[in-house]
């Protein structure tokens, strides 16, 4: 394990820090300006789904018909009742959850096996969670 937070490359100095060391680096050794790379990945979109509901899709997985999704449900909303076409994973960042009988809180995790049927998934004080689940769910 490691003995810093550097080592994780957490602490990083941003983009315009680093371009200006570079080049001070360059102007007192003589050497080429190595400036830092342009980011290749750009935050996604929340989009709104449905009143209330928002999702943020971070990977998808054709192959497998499978996404990862950040899923945010206001105060109040529901979810509509479903039928998991694969295996469904759910970790609740924040808010609260119900997931028919079973409350959910921030950390909690929820999985539900292909076949299964979510009958009320629904969110009192609103919550996010991120989502793995099959691009093949059936609602209703």
């Amino acid at each position: 394990m490691s003995d810093s937070f550097e080592d994780w490359g957490l602490l990083r100095p941003g983009a315009s820090l680093q371009s200006r060391l570079a080049n001070r680096i360059a102007t007192d050794t003589g050497a080429e300006a190595v400036l830092p790379l342009t980011p290749q990945w750009s935050e996604p979109p929340w989009e709104e789904v449905a009143p209330g509901i928002s999702c943020k899709l971070l990977a998808t997985d054709e192959a497998n018909d499978r996404v990862t999704m950040l899923v945010h449900l206001a105060p109040g909303i529901a979810y509509p009742p479903h039928t998991h076409a694969g295996v469904e994973e759910l970790h609740l960042l924040d808010g609260e959850l119900w997931i028919d009988e079973r409350k959910l809180y921030p950390g909690d995790y929820n999985r539900a096996e292909a076949g299964t049927g979510d009958r009320r998934v629904w969110s009192e004080t609103g919550c996010t969670c991120v989502l793995t689940t099959s691009i093949k769910d059936v609602l209703g």
